[in-house]
């Protein structure tokens, strides 16, 4: 039997709304926004990467044409510094004091691009002229920058008072039940690896825009963010006010990621300088600015072991991980490595768990949540480890993950750190990808590729991460007076869809066209609370929340029909923007029933879904590579995936999502390495430097979903903005290392496998046969 495809309800791929104004150039971004009279802000950041400093002389940049104020730390000594509060308990039971983030250095610098000054004028370039004219005294220190030696006895310390560079120490697991199970194992694999720093690089840079509002008696902040909330709520606790001075206005946003969630300097100064001056104050940050102040992600220095009995089932799993938290404690920072290691056992059955995370400060920009924010590195470890562990005791890797994964008898799964797998059916999509990418039939296209000189590689991954954590995002949604819908959410797109995806709930419950429905977010006067959008959460919150708003406004709706109508709510229905009688042509539209509404609660619906646990997404990734042993040249020739999401709201939206994470994912594989020098300086400040992956770097992607509804969400939903990073980078890698160990019998190579380095192991091997 046929199963009809909704039109705009679960299920269906409605043409996204928001990309009509996209395209033809009507977004609007904060850096759009120029109220009458605005002002320009520039910072002046450090040149250096350690030092003490002191500012001899501001006044000839304050007498520079155009300049209307300038200000140093000691001017602003009255805003409290930015504060995390993620620092989790360390193994003592304490909490390691973090090092917050000035919103003007005071007397000391500790990366390239730490803020020093700032200066207003009328124009950006007035503004950046006069900068130069701040006479500023360094006294060089010696700086850490690598990971790996941030904790040695002869690295510099970046905060003497603390003694150590060591930002705090967490552990997860059983120490004594893994020791046990690593003594009685036949078998032990290691690893160890670099994870690679990484620079977001969405496509529009950070901007803000304040106005002080005499008549309102409040500030106006316009910014791109992951939700105004939180936003407003740090930045009242930076200023010592309540939320009642503070407005936050989201517009679109180009691209976020998870470093657009957080509060950054310049939305302070911006608010400082515009009620000093009394005039709105813009600050615009362009992209190398981007690359040295804008929270950057992974940077993990990692040492795995698995020990496996005789037939190589997973006895127990040993991680010593060090994670750079850059100079400073950003907002998540120390919760990213712990929420990553909290799904350290994946989709296998492993009963032991000894993990021991060292958070580390550098002199480098601030470390914190990045696309998947700890899950693509736990997901990364794992599945590497796995393919050593298969070629170490000479099973194939699909057969040494089916002896491994948990069962689907086995659920509910509680892991050994504590978190609860609602349902799985690991084995199904793994051998549904291994089908799609033809996985049997490798052995033909290495024949082909040997026969032009190149080596041929496939890689799996398959992966589990943890999202939509538990909570709830409550949903308003109102009749408007000509018949159209609002709905208001505290979540905020930044490019996802959210536009279309809400309004396919509220449409399919209303049964409206979904172009009457309009989705409003981003500002703190229109919602009280909200959760933003972050970690996979709107929709298996939001639109479960959104289609039972909707479902209470189709209540109320059906009431007003009905007495208007003089008919029992049980025969209206709604169609087409109107309520009927069912089986007659006695209807009523939406419009009138708006009018004829007595209290405006008569025609406002409300929704909210709570859940109790996260949900869990799962799939494989299986990736075919082709590289040329003469120049290093690695090229994805095939890329398969088969997912569970557990339902699919859009099938479009969620496609297009998956593919922007395998991007993303095999950049880190194959190109993008944040790089300081030892003197710290950011080596790769620009796309000259930094390598982003480009078009003809991805292959088309074969993508199929085999969905198990989520038993923890009302919709059976699991979450899907993060999975595609989080199983690409293992996928990816774990094929290059195929070819090369099937070439050249080389076990290892660190991302990002760019054409020097595999080069040079090819290389290496050659020479060392």
């Amino acid at each position: 039997m046929s199963v009809m495809t909704p039109k705009f309800g679960m299920g269906a791929s409605p043409r996204r709304k928001e990309d009509a104004a996209f395209i033809t150039g009507r977004g609007r971004y904060t850096d759009d926004f120029l109220p009458e009279g605005t002002l320009h802000l520039h910072v002046l950041r450090s040149p250096v990467a350690k030092a003490v400093f002191s500012i001899s002389s501001v006044d000839e940049a304050r007498a520079s044409p155009g300049v209307q104020l300038v200000l140093t730390g000691a001017d602003v000594a009255h805003l409290k510094d930015l504060q995390s509060g993620a620092m989790q308990k360390q193994p003592d039971g304490t909490r390691a004091p973090t090092r917050d983030i000035p919103i003007l250095c005071r007397d000391r610098v500790q990366y390239v691009g730490d803020a020093v000054a700032l200066v207003v004028a009328e124009t950006r370039a007035q503004a950046q002229n006069a900068a130069e004219l701040i006479e500023i005294d360094y006294e060089d220190d010696e700086p850490v920058t690598a990971t790996a030696e941030a904790l040695s006895e002869e690295a510099p310390l970046v905060w003497p008072e603390l003694g150590t560079n060591r930002a705090f120490l967490n552990h997860v697991g059983d120490r004594e039940k893994a020791q046990a199970a690593f003594e009685r194992a036949d078998h032990v694999t290691r690893v160890a690896f670099v994870n690679n720093r990484l620079v977001c690089n969405y496509m529009e840079p950070r901007a803000a825009l304040a106005e002080w509002r005499d008549d309102e008696d409040r500030f106006v902040l316009t910014t791109g963010s992951q939700g105004v909330h939180s936003m407003r709520s740090i930045l009242c606790k930076t200023f010592g006010f309540g939320p009642e001075k503070l407005r936050v206005v989201t517009p679109d946003v180009g691209g976020g990621f998870g470093p657009k969630t957080f509060v950054y300097r310049e939305y302070a100064m911006v608010m400082e300088a515009a009620r000093q001056l009394g005039r709105p104050v813009k600050w615009t940050g362009d992209r190398s600015e981007h690359f040295m102040t804008d929270a950057q992600g992974r940077d993990n220095v990692v040492v795995a072991e698995m020990a496996m009995d005789r037939d190589g089932r997973f006895l127990a799993l040993r991680v010593d991980l060090t994670a750079n938290m850059g100079a400073y404690i950003s907002q998540f920072a120390p919760f990213i490595p712990f929420v990553g290691v909290s799904m350290s056992t994946g989709v296998y059955d492993i009963q032991a768990l000894d993990v021991t995370i060292k958070g580390v400060y550098t002199n480098t920009c601030p470390v914190d949540a990045y696309r998947g924010a700890g899950r693509p590195e736990a997901a990364f470890l794992l599945e590497k480890l796995v393919d050593a562990c298969a070629r170490e005791i000479g099973l194939e890797r699909d057969e040494i993950r089916r002896r491994n994964f948990i069962k689907p008898e086995q659920f509910p799964y509680r892991t050994q750190t504590g978190r609860l797998y609602d349902v799985g059916e690991f084995e199904g999509h793994m051998d549904q990808c291994m089908k799609n990418a033809g996985w049997h039939t490798f052995e033909e296209r290495l024949a082909h590729s040997r026969e032009k000189g190149k080596l041929r590689g496939i890689g799996m991954a398959t992966y589990i991460e943890a999202c939509a954590f538990a909570g709830s995002e409550p949903a308003h949604v109102r009749l408007n007076a000509d018949g159209t819908v609002t709905l208001l959410i505290g979540t905020q797109s930044n490019g996802q869809g959210h536009a279309t995806a809400y309004a396919q709930f509220v449409a399919d419950r209303l049964n409206i066209d979904i172009d009457k429905v309009t989705v409003r977010q981003g500002d703190t006067d229109e919602l009280a609370s909200g959760g933003g959008t972050g970690g996979s959460r709107s929709i298996p919150l939001g639109g479960v929340s959104a289609a039972r708003a909707g479902e209470d406004l189709a209540e109320k709706i059906r009431k007003l029909a009905a007495d208007e109508l003089e008919a029992s709510v049980e025969d209206i229905e709604l169609s087409g923007g109107a309520a009927r009688i069912v089986g007659t042509d006695r209807s009523v539209d939406f419009a009138s029933i708006a009018t004829a509404a007595r209290k405006p609660e008569d025609i406002e619906g409300f929704g909210e879904f709570f859940q109790e646990e996260a949900t869990y997404p799962n799939g494989t990734h299986i990736c075919e590579v082709e590289i040329d042993p003469e120049t290093g040249s690695t090229e994805v020739v095939a890329y398969t995936i088969v997912d569970d999401f557990g339902a699919t709201v859009n099938p479009v939206l969620l496609e297009g999502q998956v593919h922007g994470g395998v991007a993303q994912g095999l950049g880190q594989a194959l190109t993008e390495e944040t790089i300081y020098s030892e003197d710290g300086q950011l080596v790769t400040a620009s796309f000259m430097d930094y390598a982003m992956p480009r078009a003809d770097n991805l292959p088309f992607i074969d993508f199929q979903t085999r969905n198990v509804p989520s038993t923890t969400n009302a919709m059976g939903i699991k979450g899907a903005g993060e999975a595609g990073t989080i199983g690409a980078t293992p996928a990816v890698l774990n094929a290059v290392t195929d070819a090369l160990y099937r070439a050249y019998g080389i076990t290892h190579i660190e991302m990002p496998a760019t054409p020097k380095r595999v080069w040079s192991a090819i290389n290496e091997a050659r020479n060392a046969a």
